[in-house]
């Protein structure tokens, strides 16, 4: 039994995300006001500001993007570890997401991604449509009692068992000029790492900008990402290169995939 509970520990730890250094930044103390938080005037991902020119991409009322661009927004801009600790790198968010994280450190990178995906599904009633595979293929399907409490057990299990290696499995790879709300950029491995495309938005030109969102390790509040141009804004331009850059990871262009 103690060897069966290491083995899960291990496979646990090997799922999670880890820090590509090349992407990581240190916290910005003079963005913090003295009691070290910092109000986020925003309600919601739908009414953070587009750049001039710009709007945000039309979508079917029951879309996924549409469902994500109403996800509620914290006051509260600290990110915090699952144990109730402010995250050391303050720097790396533009927004914070309100959806619990847990008392465990469970929910990181892939998970979130998950997470935002079933909550999206059991909103519309999809309950057979919430499914997601381990490594070795094994299904995990969520099941009656289809209740809130249910579906939040039954990610906890999946939490544990699948990853940014399976996940990536499960996606499907998309060029990023087709880049819509819900496709995940994700490098599938022990370590790995996945931000979600939150938000889209198009100008006249057919120019796409688009938000990412994370959670990472250990587990946190998932978060909108700045973008690290200098602009502190969450908006990034389609990349020119083989890379895109974030405050904490670098994903190469061809990791983009799509449910």
């Amino acid at each position: 039994m103690h060897s069966k509970i290491l083995l899960v520990f291990i496979a646990a730890t090997l799922l999670s995300c880890n820090n590509n250094q090349a992407g990581i930044h240190t916290i910005d103390t003079t963005n913090l006001t003295s009691t070290g938080t910092i109000i986020n005037p925003y309600p919601s991902i739908a009414a953070i500001p587009l750049p001039k020119g710009f709007k945000r991409m039309n979508a079917d009322s029951n879309s996924f993007a549409v469902w994500l661009q109403q996800i509620q927004l914290k006051k509260d801009k600290t990110v915090y570890l699952y144990n109730g600790t402010p995250k050391t790198n303050q720097s790396a968010q533009f927004a914070v997401l309100d959806i619990s994280t847990g008392n465990k450190d469970l929910q990181q990178c892939a998970d979130a991604v998950m997470r935002l995906r079933a909550e999206y599904l059991f909103a519309k009633q999809q309950f057979h449509s919430i499914i997601f595979y381990d490594n070795e293929r094994k299904a995990y399907a969520f099941k009656p009692p289809f209740t809130t409490d249910h579906l939040h057990q039954y990610l906890q299990t999946v939490f544990g068992m699948c990853g940014t290696a399976s996940l990536a499995t499960q996606l499907h790879p998309i060029p990023i000029k087709d880049i819509q709300p819900g496709d995940v950029f994700i490098r599938g491995g022990f370590p790995g790492h996945a931000a979600i495309i939150i938000d889209v938005a198009v100008n006249d030109k057919g120019n796409k900008i688009f938000m990412l969102a994370q959670s990472y390790m250990p587990a946190q509040d998932i978060h909108v990402l700045i973008n690290i141009d200098g602009s502190n804004l969450p908006w990034y331009h389609l990349p020119q290169g083989k890379q895109i850059e974030t405050p904490e990871y670098v994903f190469g262009v061809g990791e983009l995939k799509r449910w």
